[in-house]
């Protein structure tokens, strides 16, 4: 009898796990800053990006901060003032960060289903 053959035919099961990477001194990227990302570029500011998260001000920089001390060429740009007002986008380098990461999230939920399927089957 597999373990599959004994359960209640009702029963629904998936691995989940949270995707994260971190390096040596700090997260780097995860979930909560690949949603940060995408309301920064849905609302091209930090402080409405943060607001959306029902997250502080001061969080949602200190992630920004974090991420662009890690990289060279900065995730995250944010301009002061000046004719046009400020603002803050997400660079290319993020925009390739953030599909990057979708595309390793999708595939290790893909693995996560297989591995399950040949637990259930043993």
């Amino acid at each position: 009898m597999t373990i599959k053959d004994n359960l209640k035919s009702d029963q629904n099961f998936a691995i989940k796990g949270v995707v994260r990477i971190i390096g040596e001194n700090d997260r780097f990227f995860g979930p909560g800053r690949l949603q940060l990302l995408e309301n920064i570029i849905a609302t091209g500011s930090i402080s409405q990006a943060a607001k959306l998260m029902g997250m502080s001000y001061k969080k949602a920089w200190d992630m920004v901060q974090s991420m662009n001390q890690q990289v060279i060429k900065p995730i995250v740009s944010t301009q002061t003032g000046g004719e046009k007002g400020g603002g803050t986008i997400v660079t290319e380098e993020g925009k390739h960060l953030m599909a990057a990461f979708k595309q390793l999230h999708e595939e290790i939920q893909q693995s996560f289903d297989l591995k399950l399927q040949e637990f259930l089957a043993s």
